[in-house]
């Protein structure tokens, strides 16, 4: 990229100028507090920042003001340098900010040495986000063998797999899956027996017949099984018993039934639990398939097409008609012993399976973080969840610290190489708010916060090119822009 000189006027020149001066007082500030220089020499340049932020501030108004946003917002540390004002609701400042006394900060500590497996395992996750055995074993000191014995139940061995991971991902999940898996490599091998006595211990109680809610209709019902309802409602002739066929389509959601019409004398298709109009087999059908069943009369209208006109009779005596033969499926389904046992088992096999993970992130360093903010346990714990569980929803209430959240699980993710730049796509008016307090949390964070001008057609190509080319840890964007 090229640098081109800009035509300025005087005093946006001056404007400029002091906002360079104070942008590499902070920068340099920054680079102190983050390789943990002596105090004296962070206060030296605390104090230098105030004089300078002082200086400027009597001559030009505050650096959030509009005639400095104007001459300084295309630098991209304008948001860094606004983050510098704790502004009211007017629009009015209410304090500097903390880096103008206090280390705002936290120097990542290297940890080479641990006392014990357990806290290598705390260590490999926080740097690695991840079991990883060579890098445990280099801190703790031990050999595999008496390391591994010592993390029995916290982490497990993946079967088929030369990978380790911790207790809270490995008892997760579809976890009878996992010890079918298991027992079937523990019979050949005994070190997978340990997993097979923790995976017993997390499997979840089997619900039973009571508890389970089943319809006509329900997709997880054999095909087997409804014909057999069908045949025990309807008592078919044998011919139609031969010829009646229930099929289920997983490629289009549909179940159809074969054969429909080679009952055509049957009472109760026709008059139990069907009408002259829509027989048993048809409302079972609608049935199996979640719709209502409806009537409809044909009409020519003055052009010679047909019409359909929803007959309401017709249609609310075939309505009556379905809901009778539901009741009837409901009744039925778990009478017979057999079928329940094997119809709860193959439910709780399906839908009754999965282990919820929970998450924990005490472990989680956030280097860079500033120290005077306290995260509070369920936004640590979010944060543990983004980075290990490969997507989240925070569905938290207002005031709950979701951007917090958003903007610590980003840093993180980049410090452990999970990801490369972030981009945030935010609501239009909370643009340069949720840049502020990123810089908040994240001092020393190198972000590029977009503004209306950067997406006008003849801005838009190099904006991408500043987020393509520039090492910045995060992009934040509007909706619009997106």
């Amino acid at each position: 990229s090229r640098m081109y000189p800009q035509e300025l006027a005087q005093t946006t020149q001056s404007r400029v100028k002091g906002l360079i001066e104070i942008r590499d007082c902070v920068r340099t500030l920054i680079e102190y507090q983050t390789e943990d220089f002596p105090e004296e020499d962070i206060k030296y340049q605390q104090s230098k920042l105030n004089r300078l932020y002082d200086d400027f501030t009597k001559k030009y108004g505050l650096i959030n003001s509009r005639g400095n946003n104007s001459a300084f917002s295309n630098d991209s540390s304008y948001y860094l340098l606004c983050s510098l004002e704790i502004l009211d609701e007017n629009g009015n400042l209410a304090r500097k900010a903390d880096m103008f006394t206090k280390r705002t900060i936290r120097p990542k500590e290297k940890i080479t040495e641990v006392d014990s497996a357990i806290d290598a395992l705390l260590v490999s996750i926080s740097e690695k986000a991840r079991v990883d055995i060579p890098f445990m074993k280099e801190l703790c000191k031990m050999d595999e063998e008496q390391m591994l014995k010592d993390l029995e139940g916290e982490i497990f061995k993946i079967p088929n797999e030369d990978k380790y991971v911790t207790a809270d991902e490995y008892l997760s999940g579809n976890v009878r899956e996992k010890l079918r898996i298991a027992e079937q490599y523990a019979s050949n091998d005994e070190k997978y027996n340990i997993n097979v006595k923790y995976l017993k211990e997390v499997q979840p109680v089997d619900l039973s017949a009571s508890e389970i809610s089943v319809r006509l209709g329900s997709t997880w019902i054999p095909e087997d099984d409804i014909k057999a309802f069908i045949d025990y409602l309807l008592q078919p002739s044998w011919n139609a018993l031969r010829n009646i066929r229930v099929h289920y389509m997983q490629s289009t959601s549909e179940w159809n039934i074969e054969g429909k019409n080679y009952d055509k004398y049957n009472v109760k298709s026709y008059n139990t639990y069907g009408t002259n109009r829509a027989s048993a087999y048809k409302i079972i059908e609608d049935t199996l398939n979640l719709k209502d069943t409806r009537i409809f009369d044909y009409k020519e209208d003055e052009n010679g097409k047909k019409v359909a006109e929803l007959n309401k009779k017709e249609t609310a005596i075939a309505q009556a008609k379905q809901e009778q033969i539901k009741n009837a499926f409901t009744e039925w389904i778990w009478k017979d012993p057999e079928r329940r046992e094997r119809l709860v088992k193959s439910y709780n096999e399906q839908f009754n399976s999965i282990r919820p993970r929970e998450y924990d992130g005490s472990h989680i360093s956030f280097d860079g973080m500033n120290p005077e903010i306290s995260l509070r346990k369920h936004q640590i714990n979010a944060i543990a969840r983004i980075l290990y569980g490969g997507n989240t929803l925070l569905a938290h209430e207002v005031g709950a610290g979701k951007t917090f959240e958003m903007v610590a699980a980003a840093m993180e993710s980049k410090r452990l190489g999970l990801c490369n730049k972030s981009l945030f796509v935010v609501p239009n008016h909370i643009v340069e708010q949720f840049g502020q307090e990123f810089l908040q949390l994240y001092p020393s964070a190198n972000i590029l916060v977009t503004t209306k001008k950067d997406f006008e057609t003849a801005n838009r190509k190099k904006f991408c090119s500043r987020i393509a080319t520039g090492d910045y840890d995060a992009v934040i964007i509007s909706h619009s822009q997106f």
